[in-house]
Order: structure tokens, then sequence, then C-alpha cells
């Protein structure tokens, strides 16, 4: 009756010290910016993202998340590139057996003309 008295304290008590070292003990991580460009340079130089997290001080969800971000920046300025060579808006070829007359245009399109098959 008094082990079971003393195994229930003792359990109880390193739960407690369990819970507050648990909530006391947290990581020091970037508050909210993180220089993208210093971990783009990391990751360009071969390392993992642990490793660049780690060096950074970060997360490596943000090294991810500058990762995405900088894929996407390079899709917008190819698509950009794109825009100025052509003049144009970049968007999806035609779809297969569609004409070109009826790609173009919107009127060409609707006919009756432009549905029939030759």
């Amino acid at each position: 009756m008094v082990i079971k008295k003393i195994a229930v304290a003792a359990a109880s008590a390193m739960l407690v010290a369990t819970m507050v070292f648990a909530a006391s003990a947290r990581p020091a991580f970037a508050a909210a910016k993180v220089d993208c460009d210093a971990v783009m340079n990391e990751l360009n130089s071969g390392k993992h993202q642990k490793d660049v997290a780690a060096d950074l001080n970060t997360t490596v969800y943000q090294v991810r998340k500058c990762k995405r971000l900088a894929k996407e920046a390079a899709k917008a300025s190819t698509k950009t590139s794109l825009q100025a060579k052509t003049g144009k808006d970049v968007t999806a070829p035609p779809a297969a057996g569609s004409s070109p007359a009826a790609a173009s245009s919107p009127a060409a399109a609707a006919s009756p003309a432009a549905k029939a098959k030759p």
C-alpha cells in the first residue's frame, strides 16, 4: 500500500518535471525574416536543407519556402522575358485538331462554318 503511494508520487513528480522542461525549452530560430539569398547560395553550393537550416539558424520549413519562392520567381521571369520578346501574352498552345483561325478569332470559333470539317 505504501509502495503504491510512493510509486504514484514518483510518477507524478517525473511527469511534472517533464512538462516543466518541455514547456521552458524552446529552440531559438529566426523570428520572421529569412535571408533567402543566403539560403539559395548555400543550397546552390551543394549543402543539404538540414545543414543550411542549422547554419543560418532557421527551420527546414523556411529553407523549403525560400527554395519554392526562388523557383516561382524564376518561372515568372521566364514568362516575362517571353512576353517581352514576342509582345504578346504567353498562353497555352491551341488544342490539337483546331485550326489556327479558330484559335485566333472568337467569332470564327463561334461560327458554324469553322466547326464544319472539310
